[in-house]
């Protein structure tokens, strides 16, 4: 992403339109959300499920609970809601997976063993 612009505008230069890209904001993310987006990725809980609370949403961070406790994990979930902070990181649909600040999943439900397969590409 060029410097000032916004998160929409690289967006529109990849080709999608605003219709396709969900964003809530309008095209109005700027610096400011930006930064306030990577912050949110970097501090917290290491697993964060992005989405604003559907039922998709629920039945992803239900699955990666159970993703989590099958593998022994400990991890706490992190359920981002704000959509001006999940566009602002690049996630133009919900519901969202993101594993040790990085987006593994986007527009998906994923299985529990679907989880268990990202866990272990992340983390090895």
């Amino acid at each position: 992403m060029e410097s000032g612009q916004t998160v929409l505008q690289h967006y529109l230069q990849k080709g999608h339109s605003l219709e396709q890209s969900g964003c809530c904001c309008g095209g109005n993310c700027n610096e400011e959300s930006v930064e306030a987006a990577k912050e949110t990725l970097s501090s917290g809980a290491n697993v964060k499920v992005l989405g604003g609370g559907c039922d998709k949403c629920n039945a992803l961070e239900k699955n990666v609970k159970e993703a989590l406790s099958e593998l022994g994990m400990t991890d706490e979930i992190d359920h981002v809601t704000d959509f001006g902070q999940i566009a602002a990181m690049g996630v133009m649909s919900t519901p969202a997976l993101v594993i040790d600040n990085k987006v593994v999943s986007m527009w998906k439900v994923l299985s529990k063993d679907d989880v268990i397969k990202a866990l272990k590409k992340v983390r090895g």
